[in-house]
């Protein structure tokens, strides 16, 4: 190894352990003492919220709140750009699902803090400003839409979405408020199209390719096509110990059969990548000695393609009829959240391509992202393009959720120099 590559090994080594220090932080905020939740504007959200903004702060950036509970921060262009001094948006998101890992979301923030960092270090002039995000609803765990932070910035928010209620009935304008944000403004947060470069994101693979093949860092080509559904089935309760088993009408039973059926329905589907995942179910009236007269499940169906998603969701509602009919339950099926297949933007993935492969010292693995993003709101304002990182095991969602800090240094590196990849083209025009 040259003195060189030391040198180079040797700080990334450093933003590494700096990226895992950040991390450890934000994985102390949470609202439960013995696991990691931080759901959306909750008092843990906004602790997490307003460390970032200190970090920010320390950093040198202009930094705010905007009324979405969104924590920004930016660094002013150091030069004219040709396209006229337009803003690179670098985010991801710090809430988490319940019991979540301490890297999905929160790395792509504490990468994109650090990597301005190393810019302004090395004394880099970008011909563009920087705005780093801090997204507070990624995961949609505690409300039944996704994404809300992000839809805002890109100006794509649905202001019906503020009469959604969690479980204990808040509504999202009112847990908004509480937090500190303002409905009314929302609209007014939303960037304008042509004062935008593009949006970066850094984020975990969740899933095990890039340890497969050894490689700390890959390029994402799109996001896949996702859609939520929430399916009630209506039987008969009755007494456990009375009622003959051909004449009941248990929701449970029937909510069995079906979700038994979605898993085969999306097994069959090996080309498109077609996932199906059923990860809520509450039976009622949940006593141990009545029959089910109630169940309510949640559904998520993810595929490569718009089409085969949407062909999966119609299988699925097609058993989920002959369900009804056989069972003698009365079922319905709605769907709460769409979203097509986000392809990651030519100029982004270049960039990327070029700064991952430079850290690498070899071409970077392309991939598609199965779970769903930020950039799936994004992409409705700019061309966006992601990293993603390795992994262990592919594991996310889960405590067990673990990344390297000499992969969280690369990971640094790669968005620096993808940064300044994106300069170059920019000067080039």
């Amino acid at each position: 190894m040259t003195d060189t590559q030391t040198t180079n090994a040797a700080t990334m080594r450093a933003m590494g352990e700096r990226a895992q220090q950040k991390i450890d932080a934000l994985a102390a905020i949470s609202a439960d003492p013995d696991r990691l939740t931080r759901l959306y504007l909750t008092p843990e959200h906004k602790r997490a919220a307003k460390l970032v903004g200190s970090w920010m702060d320390e950093a040198g950036l202009s930094v705010r709140m905007d009324a979405a509970g969104t924590m920004r921060g930016v660094l002013p262009p150091g030069r004219p750009g040709r396209s006229g001094n337009k803003t690179l948006l670098i985010g991801s998101h710090i809430d988490t699902v319940i019991d979540g890992g301490r890297y999905d979301g929160n790395l792509g923030v504490v990468v994109g803090l650090l990597a301005v960092e190393a810019l302004k270090a090395r004394g880099e002039t970008l011909p563009f400003a920087v705005e780093i995000l801090a997204f507070g609803d990624e995961e949609g765990v505690r409300y039944p839409v996704t994404l809300t932070s992000s839809a805002v910035a890109a100006g794509v928010f649905d202001p019906a979405t503020l009469d959604q209620k969690d479980r204990s009935g808040t509504t999202l304008r009112d847990a908004l408020v509480a937090f500190g944000g303002d409905p009314a403004a929302l609209a007014g947060e939303a960037f304008q199209p042509s004062s935008v470069l593009g949006y970066l994101e850094v984020h975990i693979e969740q899933g095990p390719v890039l340890e497969r093949i050894n490689a700390p860092l890959g390029v994402v080509t799109a996001i896949a096509s996702q859609s939520r559904h929430r399916i009630r089935i209506r039987g008969e309760a009755g007494h456990a110990g009375t009622v003959p088993m051909a004449m009941r009408r248990d929701a449970l039973v029937a909510a069995s059969e079906l979700i038994v059926g979605i898993e085969a329905i999306a097994r069959k589907d090996r080309k498109n990548a077609l996932v199906a995942t059923v990860g809520e179910i509450e039976a009622l009236p949940g006593a141990s000695n009545v029959i089910p007269a109630e169940v309510r499940l949640s559904l998520d169906v993810r595929a490569a393609s718009d089409e085969a998603r949407r062909e999966a969701v119609a299988a699925i509602l097609s058993l989920a009829r002959k369900t009804e009919a056989v069972r003698q339950v009365a079922l319905t099926f709605e769907t709460v959240l769409e979203k097509p297949v986000a392809a990651c933007g030519r100029r982004m993935m270049a960039a990327i391509q070029e700064g991952a492969s430079r850290v690498m010292g070899k071409p970077a693995q392309t991939l598609l992202s199965g779970a769903g993003h930020d950039g799936l709101s994004m992409v409705r304002l700019c061309e966006y393009g992601m990293i993603f990182v390795r992994c262990r095991g592919g594991i996310s969602h889960n405590p067990a959720e673990f990344v390297t800090i000499d992969d969280m240094g690369a990971a640094v590196e790669g968005l620096v120099e993808t940064i300044l990849a994106l300069a170059r083209q920019e000067d080039d025009q």
